[in-house]
C-alpha cells in the first residue's frame, strides 16, 4: 500500500470537490478500492431524534444499494451504548478479525456484510455525528496496520458529513422561507412580492420613498403604525429592495410567544437545556442569517429578552439557551409596533439603549382613515382576491359600496377592510358584493347604524387613548362572539387578528373573556 500521506491528500481533494456526502463517498471509494484492501465504504448518520443509525452514503458495490437509507433501530439503552463507543474514539476491527463487541457491532454494522469491518466514529465539532465503515475487499480480511488508514480517513469524512448536514439544513430553511412567502402572497392575493403595493403612488407615497431610501443600507428600521396598517408588507418591501433580497425573510410576532419560550424561539436551545428539549433547535436569528428578521410587536418583549436582543444588535453574537459557544450571525433587523415606545421608555417598560438601537430609521404608517383616497383601489384589490380565494365570479364594488366604505372609520385599518370585502363576497355569492351587510356585522349580531354618506372625514366625539380604543374594540368583538376567541365567528375572526396575538393583547389590557361567555 502506498504512503498514507499521498492517499490522504487524494481523499481530501475528493472530499472537498463535492457538497453531498453521497458524491464524496463514491469518489473516495474509487480511490480506496483501487489502492487499498477496502472493498466497500458506508457512512452512517446518528439520528438522536429516532435513536437509530441510518446509512446515508455507500461506495463501490452497486449491488448493495439496498443498504442505503436502511436504519438500524435501537432502544434508548442500545443507542446510548453506541454513543459511549463513539465518545471513546476507538477505531475497531469486527468480523473475522474480531475486536468489536458483538452487542455494539449489531447496531453499527448493517446485516448482510460478511467480511472484516473497520469502524470509526465521525464527529461534528465535539459531538458524535456518524460512523465510517470500511468493508474488506476480495481478501475478506484487514490487517491490524489498516487501522491507521481508517484513523486518517475519519477527519475528511467527518467534514464531508458535516457539510452535507449544513447543506440539507439550508435547503430546509429555504423551503420553509418559500412556504412562508407563498402563504403571504396568497393572503395578499398577489403573484410576486415585486407587485405594486396598493397606494404606493398616493396615500403611501411618503412611506415608499423612505422604503427606497433605507433599503440601500443595513441599518435597523422601526415601523410605527396601528394594527392592520400593513407593517409586515412594508418590512417585506424593505427586504425585497435590499441587497439581502436573496436571503431569508423571517417574521416573529413577539406578542404571540409565551414569555418562558421567547429566548428559545429567538436564540435557539441546546439539547437537554431544559425539560422537553429533545434536540438542538436553531432560533429565528440563526434561521434569518444573511437575511432580514422582522420583529413584529417589539414592544411586547419582556425585559430579559430585550437585554439579549440588545447584545445581538451590538455584537452580532448570542448563545443558545443552555449553550456555551457564542454564535455569530449577519441579520438585518426590522421591528414594528403599534405602541408608543418612547412613552414606554419614559415609564421604564422598554430599555432606553435598545430603543436607540432600533430607532435608527423610524417610519410611520398612516392609518386607513388618513388615506381615504386609497380605499377604492384597496377595496377592488381585496374583492378580486376574495373571488379567487372562494371560487366566486369576480364582482367589483360600485359607487354606492364605495360611499359606504369611505364613510366607515376603519378602526382595524386595511386588515379590517380585507375582512369586510371577504364577507361581502361570501354574502353576495358571486352575484354582487354585499358591502352594507358586511359592514353591519362588524360589531356583532346587531347591525351598526347606517354610516352617513358623503362624509369623507368623520370626526369622533372625543379623543381617547389608543389602548382604551383597542380595549373597547376587543370587548365589542368578544361580546359579539359570546366570549369565544377562536374558530368560526370567534372574536379573532371578527377582529381579523391571530388568536395568539388577541390573547396577548387581552392579557396586556386586562380583558377577562370569561365574563362574555353565554352573554
Amino acid at each position: 500500500m502506498e504512503s498514507l500521506e499521498t492517499l490522504l491528500l487524494d481523499v481530501w481533494r475528493e472530499a472537498c470537490r463535492h457538497i453531498r456526502i453521497e458524491e464524496s463517498t463514491v469518489g473516495i471509494a474509487e480511490i480506496l478500492c483501487a489502492r487499498t484492501p477496502v472493498g466497500q465504504i458506508l457512512v452512517r448518520r446518528l439520528d438522536p431524534s429516532r435513536s437509530c443509525l441510518e446509512t446515508v452514503a455507500i461506495g463501490f458495490r452497486g449491488a448493495e444499494s439496498s443498504l442505503l437509507g436502511a436504519p438500524s433501530q435501537c432502544t434508548a439503552e442500545q443507542y446510548q451504548a453506541v454513543l459511549d463507543w463513539c465518545e471513546q474514539g476507538e477505531m475497531l476491527l469486527a468480523g473475522g478479525g474480531g475486536g468489536l463487541a458483538v452487542g455494539v457491532a449489531r447496531h453499527i454494522i448493517p446485516a448482510g456484510l460478511k467480511g472484516d469491518m473497520l469502524a470509526g466514529p465521525l464527529r461534528d465539532g465535539a459531538a458524535p455525528s456518524g460512523i465510517l465503515l470500511l468493508e474488506a475487499g476480495q481478501s475478506g480480511r484487514f490487517a491490524p496496520v489498516d487501522r491507521a488508514m481508517l484513523e486518517t480517513l475519519l477527519e475528511p469524512f467527518s467534514v464531508a458529513l458535516e457539510n452535507d448536514r449544513r447543506i440539507r439544513e439550508m435547503a430546509s430553511l429555504r423551503e420553509a422561507a418559500e412556504a412562508d412567502r407563498t402563504s403571504f402572497l396568497s393572503r395578499l392575493g398577489r403573484q410576486a412580492l415585486g407587485d405594486t403595493i396598493v397606494g404606493e403612488d398616493s396615500g403611501l407615497l411618503a412611506v415608499m420613498q423612505r422604503v427606497e431610501l433605507v433599503s440601500k443600507s443595513d441599518v435597523p428600521v422601526l415601523i410605527f403604525g396601528e394594527t392592520g396598517t400593513g407593517k409586515e408588507l412594508v418590512a417585506r418591501a424593505i427586504h425585497a429592495r435590499s441587497s439581502r433580497h436573496a436571503g431569508p425573510f423571517m417574521r416573529v410576532n413577539c406578542g404571540a410567544i409565551p414569555t418562558e419560550l421567547i429566548d428559545s424561539q429567538l436564540f435557539g436551545h441546546e439539547k437537554g437545556s431544559f425539560t422537553g428539549a429533545a434536540d438542538t433547535r436553531h432560533g429565528w436569528f440563526e434561521r434569518a442569517d444573511r437575511g432580514t428578521l422582522f420583529l413584529d410587536e417589539i414592544g411586547e418583549l419582556p425585559a430579559a429578552a430585550q437585554v439579549r436582543l440588545l447584545r445581538v444588535l451590538q455584537d452580532g453574537m448570542f448563545e443558545r439557551v443552555g449553550g456555551q459557544q457564542p454564535i455569530t450571525v449577519d441579520v438585518r433587523i426590522v421591528a414594528a409596533t403599534h405602541r408608543d415606545l418612547s412613552a414606554m421608555v419614559r415609564e421604564g417598560q422598554f430599555r432606553e439603549d435598545l430603543w436607540y438601537r432600533l430607532a435608527v430609521f423610524p417610519m410611520d404608517l398612516p392609518p386607513l382613515r388618513e388615506r381615504r383616497q386609497d380605499i377604492p383601489a384597496i377595496a377592488r384589490h381585496f374583492a378580486q382576491r376574495a373571488a379567487v380565494r372562494f371560487g366566486l365570479t369576480p364582482q367589483m364594488p360600485g359607487p354606492e359600496c364605495i360611499e359606504l366604505l369611505l364613510a366607515y372609520p376603519w378602526p382595524g385599518n386595511v386588515r379590517e377592510l380585507a375582512s369586510v370585502m371577504d364577507r361581502a363576497a361570501i354574502l353576495g355569492d358571486g352575484h354582487c358584493l354585499e358591502v352594507a351587510k358586511a359592514l353591519g356585522v362588524q360589531s356583532g349580531p346587531a347591525p351598526l347604524p347606517a354610516p352617513t354618506l358623503h362624509c369623507p372625514e368623520p370626526v369622533p366625539d372625543a379623543i381617547v387613548p389608543l389602548d382604551d380604543a383597542i380595549r373597547a374594540h376587543i370587548e365589542r368583538g368578544l361580546e359579539a362572539a359570546k366570549g369565544r376567541i377562536e374558530g368560526p365567528q370567534g372574536a379573532a375572526q371578527l377582529l381579523a387578528i391571530n388568536p395568539h396575538t388577541l390573547r396577548a393583547r387581552m392579557r396586556k389590557l386586562g380583558i377577562d373573556w370569561s365574563k362574555y361567555r353565554g352573554g
